[in-house]
């Protein structure tokens, strides 16, 4: 308990500090789950320890295993898919062809009491009586697919077909009869037990109790399409694993919008087979199965494989329930056991007081026991199909290429797990490895490189570290990290908890831009009121008895006129870090003739400096923005980076307007006008008659563009009598620079 706390404030205080040393911790089941496990197990607890050790695994060289059977001398029968092979694999994992089928797929095989062997082929194919080594059709299929035959205690057989979601009864005697029509495109698993036939079906997800021909109820309707396995207890418990959640197509239902367990989302790419019709010629020399067309596209099971084989389009959405595992009690009372985004559930095979069930997600294959999901094994990339029990032996097919996997007893080999890769976000320096369980033996090693996957720039695995006193990380300064750990063959250790620790490097922070601009308001300080409005420019208030109003006085003018506006410099700038580091920062500038840099303000914390009125003469002005992580890292680790401004040009002061030259002659009016600012270009003339709207001069040149403008200004139709006319001219800064003359 006291590691925990004391790494949870190690962990939080690398949240506010880049350059202060972390940790990163993998522990409980979904931190384990996350890495590539060899020969072991994962409890729920998250506790990893040498699992079922992989006996041997017996490549069959064929792309799909899509069913095994367990045969009473102890070897197991597998179909393939694309070339419809049956093979028998020895007790000592050995695999001999067995039967070519004269179709591309054996999606069901079965063992009835007697040890006798029944294939179904699809498509348009039949189940077939093999014994020694001869194949005989008992009976020719009038449906499509054939997905699942469950034997019967009279030696009947049951046995589920597509596309019309038909169940029929084989006879004994080779009499075969519909026993039930679902409605459904496919019925894809059978279940037998107590005079209670179970099916499921796609694309529904239906789970139909069969009590006797053309007799049924629903047990259960599920939220996912397809019903992948059935198996009941001997309680009269129904288990069923639904799948195919994340696969649409357009002819399908809809995905599920079940809200399942929040987890990342993981993209599978489960086997799938698009099945053709097998033309109706011999098979070639060595017994392969007649030619068939294959397509590989997102869907692993069978029923999927036919959707492809309709032409229907088959996507993959990310985001929703994909697979659950069901318990239907007696009174039908429904638990979800499971439910994940993450992986499909291929197969479900009881166990004791509790269940295993494989996915398509590397392969696992896990146990459920009292409402807690453990990794019983990973096998490696594909997806594990089906699975089997022989005795005290488990037997995994898996897919992808196909392959049966046989597992042994724990610790009887050498196990390993595999980290993810960590991404420290910037290059650090590596501690203490350290690590929690018990039990010795275990081996760590460490590699490390600056490439988000591992090739071959990243260094070599460290030397083994196995003293959790002295195992200091090898391994060169990098961005990112990887770890793994080995047991010796005989090994009981555990482990629940690994922590690397490391101090990133700290990164500078960034100043993106400066913006310097020129705020005009009000000015309290040279009225002695605050203004009501901060644009307004003047302010005039007029009473009939020429004192000053009261207060509240809102409908009055003034016979003085104050200058109210004012000139502030306002200084604003963007700067973050990479980090996430709390920035300070200092604001400096210097004149575009001078050579020193002056301090306007230090330990700022915002990112916005407003200077009082006439603190900058006129003049051209650069400035410069420094900024610091210093409140987030020690002295030694602290960096700055500045940026500098272009030239800022600062000018309050309004151009001086001068007339004169005025000549009146009847009805015509000229002025001469000149216009001189002191710091900045002039942009801007225009006048206004008699307090009309204003209306534009340009310069005498042509342009209104330099310090100095001479214009003309040309009146027509001026009618007698006096006239006010009033001169406006602006410069680059907006300043506005004005002059009067009456026209008698």
């Amino acid at each position: 308990m006291k590691h925990r706390l004391a790494l949870a404030l190690c962990v939080f205080a690398a949240t506010a500090s880049a350059a202060t040393s972390t940790a990163w911790e993998v522990n409980g089941f979904s931190d384990f789950l996350k890495g590539r496990l060899t020969n072991l197990s994962l409890s729920a607890d998250g506790v990893l320890q040498p699992g079922p050790v992989v006996r041997w695994n017996s490549a069959l060289d064929q792309p799909a295993l899509w069913s095994i059977a367990a045969a009473p001398d102890g070897s197991i029968y597998t179909g393939t898919g694309h070339t419809g092979r049956l093979y028998r694999v020895a007790a000592d994992g050995k695999p001999s062809l067995l039967w070519s089928a004269g179709q591309s797929e054996i999606f069901a095989l079965a063992v009835d009491a007697k040890g006798v062997l029944y294939a179904g082929t699809s498509p348009s194919g039949g189940v077939y009586r093999i014994e020694g080594g001869r194949a005989t059709e008992v009976w020719h299929s009038p449906d499509k697919y054939i997905w699942a035959i469950q034997p019967a205690a009279d030696g009947a057989l049951f046995i589920a077909t597509g596309e019309h979601g038909r169940v029929y009864r084989l006879a004994p005697n080779r009499t075969a009869s519909l026993y039930y029509e679902t409605g459904q495109g496919n019925v894809t698993a059978l279940a037998l037990a107590a005079g209670h036939l179970y099916a499921g079906t796609d694309p529904n997800g239906i789970i139909y109790d069969i009590t006797a021909p053309q007799q049924a109820t629903i047990l259960y309707d599920s939220s996912l399409p397809e019903i992948r396995a059935l198996a009941v207890d001997s309680k009269g418990y129904v288990y069923a694993a639904g799948m195919g959640g994340a696969v649409a197509s357009r002819s399908g239902a809809p995905a599920s919008t079940t809200t399942p367990p929040s987890s990342p989302v993981v993209s599978a790419s489960p086997t799938v087979i698009t099945v053709t019709e097998a033309k109706t010629e011999a098979a070639d020399a060595d017994g392969s199965a007649l030619k068939v067309s294959g397509d590989q596209t997102k869907s692993g099971s069978p029923a999927a494989a036919a959707g492809a084989a309709t032409g229907t389009a088959v996507t993959e959405v990310s985001g929703v329930e994909k697979s659950a595992i069901y318990r239907i009690a007696p009174d039908r009372t429904v638990e979800t056991l499971r439910s994940s985004k993450n992986d499909n559930v291929y197969d479900l095979l009881l166990d004791g007081d509790g269940f295993i069930f494989s996915t398509d997600d590397h392969g696992r294959v896990y146990r459920w026991n009292t409402g807690r999901v453990a990794l019983v094994s990973e096998p490696g990339d594909g997806s594990t199909t089906r699975l089997a029990k022989s005795g005290v032996n488990l037997y995994a097919a898996l897919s992808n290429p196909g392959r049966l996997i046989a597992f042994g007893a724990t610790a009887a080999g050498a196990s390993r797990y595999e980290s993810t890769v960590h991404d420290s976000v910037s290059v650090a320096r590596w501690g203490h490895l350290q690590w929690h369980g018990g039990g010795p033996g275990i081996a760590f090693s460490t590699r490390t490189g600056d490439s988000v996957r591992p090739d071959a720039t990243w260094s070599k695995w460290s030397e083994p570290m196995n003293d959790p006193n002295g195992a200091l990380i090898g391994s060169p300064a990098a961005r990112f990290i990887q770890w793994r750990a080995e047991w010796p063959a005989g090994s009981n250790a555990h482990l629940d908890t690994v922590d690397i620790p490391y101090l990133p490097q700290n990164a500078p922070p960034v100043v993106h831009s400066i913006s310097v601009t020129s705020i005009v308001g009000s000015n309290p300080g040279k009225s002695g009121t605050p203004a009501a409005n901060a644009s307004s420019a003047y302010s005039i208030t007029v009473t009939d008895t020429g004192e000053p109003p009261a207060a509240s006085t809102t409908t009055s003018a003034s016979q003085s006129v104050s200058r109210l506006q004012s000139t502030q410099t306002q200084i604003s700038w963007q700067a973050d870090d990479p980090d996430t580091d709390k920035l300070v920062y200092s604001v400096y500038f210097r004149s575009e003739d001078g050579t020193a840099w002056q301090l306007i303000r230090s330990r700022m914390f915002e990112n916005t400096l407003l200077l009082d009125p006439d603190v900058f003469a006129d003049g051209r002005y650069y400035f410069k923005i420094v900024a610091s992580d210093a409140p987030a890292n020690s002295a030694q680790f602290a960096r700055q980076s500045e940026l500098i401004s272009s030239p800022v040009l600062i000018d309050n002061t309004p151009p001086l307007v001068t007339l004169g030259g005025l000549r009146r002659d009847g009805a015509t009016v000229d002025v001469d006008i000149e216009g001189a600012d002191a710091t900045s270009p002039l942009r801007l003339c225009e006048y206004s008659m008699d307090a009309g709207s204003w209306q534009p001069i340009e310069a005498t040149d042509g342009v209104t563009d330099s310090p100095r403008e001479r214009f003309h200004l040309h009146l027509d139709n001026v009618h007698p009598g006096e006239h006010l006319l009033v001169v406006r001219i602006y410069d680059a800064a907006n300043n506005a620079g004005l002059a009067r003359v009456l026209i008698r």
